[in-house]
């Protein structure tokens, strides 16, 4: 069995919900009302995700906000 470590982007939509991507799988994503509801279903979805693909294994730098108007 290999043993993987993976950032969770998690943010917040405007309905309130969470929203958890993974930037090493692509199309792995999920929701959930509170952090104790997403962060099992994070796991759940990463497992679906490597049944289907290999990540692309990337390190953190950090995190950046860019405010645009258009």
């Amino acid at each position: 069995m290999k043993k993987y470590r993976f950032t969770v982007l998690i943010e917040r939509d405007e309905d309130g919900f969470l929203v958890a991507t993974v930037p090493a799988l692509k199309s792995c994503y999920t929701q959930a009302s509170t952090l104790e509801e997403l962060m099992p279903r994070v796991k759940e979805v990463i497992e679906l995700c490597l049944q289907e693909e290999e990540p692309v294994l990337m390190g953190f730098e950090g995190v950046q906000q860019i405010e645009i108007t258009v």
